[in-house]
């Protein structure tokens, strides 16, 4: 019978590793802190404490909840690999083998969890997707790009809203912006931002050539609240106007109706037309 000790000691020293890097005692001491203040009868008259009240703990029962499981499975699987060697089962090693690589998957994905450190990790995603070069096919490849995400999201348990769709010249999608809600959306998706390239025998081509298509993502943390001290300088905004052309009426190349706001050192663009 193939002996899976090694494997085993390496999984509990992951999991001791993850006791101290998710601050497991903290949080069993902190919960019932937390506890009392989501029951408290005025948490609600602040909306905005008891949001964030109420996300720390679901996140701090989560974080429990999970190192529990993992060290509960761990220990079943731990006993039976003990009885296999005991009584000599060799019919158990496909069970123990297929523990023990869930348990490495999960607790790898706690250890990427652990990285997700930075300032606005945790946050919600917003994004955006653009086609780009390729014609119809960059298109269609955006629209196979906002399903890949959806699904991702679903996978995850992740809440995927779409905010705005432009629809493309014949198929798929000209640009798409929507929102990703769940624990470390942003922190995970900060790395697919940038121009994604697909390489593909085009189906709409009637020569069936080969055809290369392009589609940008860009991602952005969500803010619950945002400053009001932001300053912006005058010297760092670009502002252009526009107005409207054709024949008849009297506001007619008289009056700005459009205006396009860029901020320079960000390249961020606002623009309004009425």
């Amino acid at each position: 019978m193939p002996d899976f000790t090694g494997d085993l000691a390496l999984l509990r020293s992951k999991l001791d590793e993850a006791r101290r890097y998710l601050h497991i005692d903290d949080l069993i001491a902190r919960r019932p802190k937390l506890e009392k203040a989501a029951s408290a009868p005025g948490l609600w008259d602040d909306p905005d404490q008891a949001r964030k009240v109420t996300r720390e703990l679901s996140e701090l029962v989560e974080d429990l909840e999970l190192f529990a499981g993992l060290e509960a499975a761990l220990d079943d699987a731990d006993t039976l690999h003990e009885l296999a060697n005991e009584e000599e089962d060799e019919s158990q090693t496909p069970e123990i083998a297929q523990m023990l690589e869930s348990l490495s998957a999960k607790v790898d994905d706690l250890e990427l969890r652990s990285l997700l450190g930075g300032e606005h990790d945790d946050s919600d995603a917003v994004c955006e997707l653009h086609s780009g070069a390729g014609g119809t096919d960059a298109q269609d490849w955006a629209e196979m790009l906002l399903g890949m995400y959806q699904g991702w999201a679903e996978r995850r348990g992740f809440e995927f809203k779409v905010d705005s769709v432009s629809e493309g010249q014949g198929a798929g999608i000209s640009s798409a912006d929507f929102t990703i809600s769940g624990r470390n959306a942003y922190g995970l998706l900060q790395s697919e931002r940038g121009v994604h390239r697909l390489v593909r025998i085009s189906p709409f081509d009637s020569d069936a050539r080969r055809h290369t298509a392009f589609a940008q993502f860009k991602v952005v943390p969500f803010f619950d609240e945002v400053s009001d001290e932001v300053e912006i300088e005058d010297k760092d905004l670009r502002i252009d106007t526009f107005r409207s052309s054709g024949a008849g009426g009297q506001h007619v190349n008289v009056t700005d109706s459009a205006v396009r706001i860029t901020h320079l050192p960000t390249g961020v663009v606002v623009s309004c037309q009425n």
